[in-house]
């Protein structure tokens, strides 16, 4: 026998000997051992793949992220920006209606509506500037009221502007009247802001929640427009006159649209008054 055919004879039974192992199950559970160990790389080499893949993308996903994020923040500023401004626009709108509503209620006066853009900044002086000036035909000692009740007079004017002073600036003084006691007095400002009534007559039976009304005495204000209530009083028996605190009915702090009544000069009368 050469040795080519005992090659061939070789080969023959090795693959016969698997052929019959197989037969037999033998590799049955090598089979399923190596199976589970391919899986297992397999399940490895997956893992560390995605782990890689996500190391070299994170970067640009968080550059993407961080533009995003920037992006909303810029939309979320700018409806914000829009919500205020159509809460001022529909305050502004409130307070016109009123206004108006104010102005047709009382029609014996003349009015022109102004915004108010400016207040004092000093403690000593209580006063607001208004966009409406002599092109305007504002002119000084003109009343300046809102809705709620008086606000004060035109005590400076340029071309474009007007300085309005407060009835709670300390060098404010009006003649007033208390319609439930049916007596006069006169209104003081204050440098603290605070108002107060003074020369009520001794003998005047005056309450808190008592309405103050301009009287028109003193020829600074026409009369019947609303500044307040009596809230406290101060009375003593050795002084000539009753004292009295007043709420004033307009929020100073929230002045953001005036009224200035155009049809009313002032008369000043210190020359006649003896």
């Amino acid at each position: 026998m050469n040795s080519r055919s005992l090659q061939t004879t070789i080969v023959f039974l090795v693959i016969g000997g698997i052929l019959a192992l197989a037969l037999g199950g033998f590799f049955g559970s090598a089979s399923r051992q190596f199976s589970s160990v391919l899986v297992e790389l397999q399940t490895w080499v997956s893992s560390r793949y995605l782990g890689i893949q996500d190391f070299v993308t994170a970067p640009r996903d968080i550059v993407s992220l961080r533009a995003r994020n920037v992006e909303l923040e810029a939309q979320v500023s700018q409806l914000q920006t829009q919500v205020i401004e159509l809460q001022q626009r529909v305050n502004e709108t409130e307070i016109l209606a009123a206004l108006v509503d104010f102005s047709r209620s009382n029609p014996e006066s003349t009015y022109k509506a102004a915004s108010v853009i400016g207040r004092d900044p000093s403690p000593f002086l209580h006063y607001i500037i208004i966009n409406r000036g002599s092109n305007d035909d504002i002119r000084r000692g003109m009343p300046v009221v809102t809705n709620q009740g008086l606000v004060g007079r035109i005590d400076a004017v340029i071309a474009d502007a007007a300085r309005v002073q407060l009835i709670t600036d300390p060098a404010s003084s009006i003649n007033v009247y208390l319609q439930n006691a049916e007596t006069d007095a006169v209104l003081f400002g204050s440098v603290t802001g605070d108002v107060s009534l003074d020369m009520i007559s001794q003998d005047s039976s005056v309450e808190p929640g008592d309405l103050i009304l301009t009287s028109g005495l003193g020829g600074g204000y026409p009369s019947d427009l609303i500044i307040g209530q009596v809230v406290t009083m101060r009375s003593l028996e050795f002084e000539l006159f009753q004292q009295a605190t007043v709420q004033p009915a307009v929020d100073f702090t929230r002045l953001d649209i005036v009224l200035v009544i155009t049809n009313f000069r002032p008369v000043d009368i210190t020359p006649l008054v003896p």
